[in-house]
């Protein structure tokens, strides 16, 4: 009665905590459909084989496969940064019951779970690393291994808002690596890669390939939202 439960987009009363009321969850956007099997991105039409978006087919991404639950817009980018920026960890479970029901299908139940680290400054400044918030629930529900410190920062890059994808993957060039004493963890053992927001996928490609060479096996990829082509 003191504390009423509250919808996690608009703060309207709801009948349960951590939820959505109505409105909110019928104005979600929710990916649905035919999706590329490496980045997540709407496809249009109908496919009964994993097919990739035409970035994925010019780029070339160094993990199996990837998935993400939500298009980042509307509610979805308010719940995203308010996990991010706005201490809303309240946010997470229902976040991480999402992304485990978009995750990629082919995950060994032996896969490590990652989240994409963040320089050593930036954690200190936001006291918390989203990324790991979503990273450990799901390793949580899904039963699987969760390493929060494997990946690490080796130099702090530069906000990557507003940047082209050639200069998002410049910029995060040789930007991650694993921590050599994480190293033989991850050898031979497949990687579930968590991160909150997907756009050019340069983070996530920083990654992978840091897990690459310290000999892991496939890589999968699931983040809470994915930037849409244009945005």
């Amino acid at each position: 009665m003191i504390y009423p439960p509250r919808c996690l987009g608009c703060g309207g009363l709801v009948d349960q905590d951590h939820g959505l009321c109505a409105t909110c969850f019928a104005e979600t956007p929710f990916i649905t459909g035919l999706v590329c099997d490496l980045c997540g991105i709407t496809l249009p039409g109908n496919s009964d084989i994993a097919v990739h978006c035409d970035d994925c087919l010019s780029i070339g991404r160094p993990w199996s496969q990837g998935r993400a639950p939500l298009r980042y817009e509307g509610v979805a980018r308010k719940l995203v940064l308010g996990l991010k920026h706005g201490d809303r960890h309240e946010i997470v479970g229902m976040a991480a019951d999402w992304m485990v029901g978009a995750c990629p299908p082919d995950v060994p139940n032996d896969a490590i779970v990652l989240p994409v680290p963040l320089h050593l400054f930036r954690l200190v400044s936001r006291r918390y690393n989203q990324s790991a918030l979503l990273a450990q629930a799901m390793a949580n529900r899904m039963g699987l291994e969760f390493c929060p410190d494997s990946l690490v920062r080796q130099r702090r890059t530069v906000s990557l808002d507003g940047k082209s994808r050639d200069a998002r993957f410049a910029e995060l060039s040789d930007a991650i690596a694993v921590r050599s004493s994480k190293a033989g963890q991850l050898r031979n053992r497949p990687i579930l890669l968590v991160d909150d927001v997907m756009t050019s996928g340069a983070t996530v490609a920083a990654c992978a390939q840091a897990c690459h060479d310290a000999q892991s096996r496939e890589i999968y990829v699931a983040v809470l939202a994915r930037v849409a082509k244009g945005a």
